[in-house]
C-alpha cells in the first residue's frame, strides 16, 4: 500500500551546493543503436493495442531491437566509436562503468565482459544498477574516481537490452521499451567554466514495488521473444500509474532545485536532456523549469525507453548533430525503478 502522505517517497530535505573540485567534463561521447526497428504496429498482433493509443499515451512511435547478440555486443560500436573520436587507444582507459539492468551474465560483470572485448586491458570497472538513473549515477560515481586521484580517464557507459526482459503478451510493459546505449568519457581539465557543475541524486527504495523484477534467471540471454513459463519471475512488472505520477513529479522537482541552488533561469539552461520514459513526464519537466520547448531533447519517439541509455543517446546525437556547443549549459534529468532519481548540472567542453 502507498503511504498516505502525498509524494511519500520525495525526500524534501534541501541540500548545499556540493564543493568545487577540480574540474570534470565529457570529453568524448558516442552510442549505438541496433539497426532492426520495431513500429507501433509490430505490437498490434500481440496485444491489443493500436498505434494511435502508444502515441497519444506515450510519444513512441517505433523503437530498436537487438535480436542477436548481448548488451555487450550492443555498448562494444559506442565504445570504439567513443575512443576513436577522443584519439586514444583502449589500453588508456583507467577504469569502466557500465550502468545497465541487463547484463549479459549475472556474473562475471558486463563491466569486464565489455573490458574484454574492447581491449581495455588496463582498466579496472563495476556495473551499476539503478535502472534510468544509471547514467547519472555513473557519471557521478565515475567522476569522483577522477577527483580523488585514483583514475585519470573513466568511461562510463549506460545501455539495455530491454527486449530480453520483457514480456511480449503484456502491453502495460512490451510497447514502452527499446534496446540501446550510450558511452562517455570523463577526463579532468583546468578549465573551471566547463565539466560537471553541480548534481543531485536521489533514492527511496519504497517504490521498488512499482517497477521491479523479481529474478532474472537467463532472460538476458534468451533469445528474441521467447517466453520462460515463470514470467512474473524473469520480465518487468510495473503499475504504470504509480510511476507516472511518483515520476512527473520526482523529476520535475529536481531539475527546478538544481537550477535554483545554482540561481540559474531559464534563460541560462541551453538544453534539458530528460530521461525519455513518457513524453508527458517531459513535458511536465520542461514546464516546471520555464523552458522554451525548443530546448528539450526528445528522441523517444525514434527509440522508446531504453534504461540506462537514453540520456547518453540523447547527449550523443545532439553533438554528433552540431547542436551542442562548447560552453552550453545542460541540464541530465532522470527517473527510475527503485524509485532512483536526479539531475546534473553541466557545461559542455567539447569543442566542434
Amino acid at each position: 500500500m502507498v503511504p498516505s502522505n502525498k509524494h511519500w517517497w520525495i525526500r524534501r530535505t534541501k541540500y548545499p551546493k556540493q564543493k568545487k573540485h577540480m574540474p570534470i567534463y565529457i570529453s568524448s561521447i558516442a552510442h549505438f543503436v541496433p539497426p532492426d526497428i520495431f513500429t507501433n504496429s509490430y505490437f498490434e498482433d500481440k496485444v491489443d493495442t493500436t498505434d494511435e493509443w502508444i502515441k497519444s499515451r506515450t510519444g513512441i512511435s517505433e523503437r530498436r531491437f537487438q535480436t542477436e547478440g548481448h548488451l555487450s555486443d550492443l555498448l562494444l560500436p559506442a565504445v570504439e566509436q567513443c575512443l576513436k573520436e577522443r584519439g586514444i587507444g583502449p589500453e588508456e582507459i583507467d577504469c569502466v562503468i557500465v550502468a545497465t539492468i541487463t547484463p549479459d551474465n549475472r556474473f562475471p560483470s558486463a563491466s569486464a565482459t565489455l573490458q574484454a572485448k574492447a581491449g581495455m586491458v588496463n582498466a579496472w570497472g563495476y556495473d551499476i544498477s539503478a535502472a534510468c538513473s544509471g547514467f547519472l549515477y555513473g557519471l557521478m560515481t565515475g567522476a569522483g574516481l577522477i577527483t580523488g586521484g585514483t583514475c585519470k580517464k573513466v568511461l562510463v557507459c549506460g545501455g539495455d537490452k530491454m527486449s530480453s526482459i520483457l514480456n511480449f503478451k503484456d502491453r502495460t510493459t512490451c510497447i514502452l521499451f527499446g534496446d540501446g546505449g550510450g558511452v562517455a568519457l570523463l577526463e579532468s581539465t583546468d578549465d573551471d567554466s566547463i565539466g560537471i557543475q553541480d548534481s543531485i541524486l536521489r533514492m527511496d527504495g519504497k517504490g521498488g514495488q512499482f517497477l521491479y523484477m523479481s529474478d532474472h534467471g537467463d532472460g538476458a540471454k534468451a533469445p528474441f521473444e521467447e517466453y520462460p513459463d515463470e514470467i512474473k519471475q524473469h520480465y518487468v512488472i510495473q503499475d504504470g500509474q504509480s510511476v507516472f505520477k511518483s515520476a512527473v513529479v520526482g523529476m520535475a522537482d529536481v531539475s527546478a532545485e538544481i537550477m535554483e541552488r545554482n540561481a540559474l533561469t531559464a534563460d541560462d539552461i541551453s538544453w534539458l536532456v530528460p530521461h525519455q520514459a513518457n513524453l508527458r513526464i517531459i513535458d511536465a519537466t520542461a514546464r516546471r523549469m520555464g523552458l522554451d520547448p525548443t530546448k528539450v531533447i526528445i528522441n523517444i519517439d525514434k527509440y522508446g525507453n531504453t534504461t540506462a541509455g537514453t540520456i547518453p543517446i540523447c547527449l550523443s546525437e545532439l553533438h554528433h548533430e552540431g547542436k551542442l556547443k562548447y560552453g552550453d549549459k545542460v541540464i541530465l534529468a532522470s527517473f527510475g525503478a527503485g524509485f532512483t532519481w536526479g539531475s546534473i548540472l553541466l557545461t559542455w567542453g567539447i569543442k566542434s
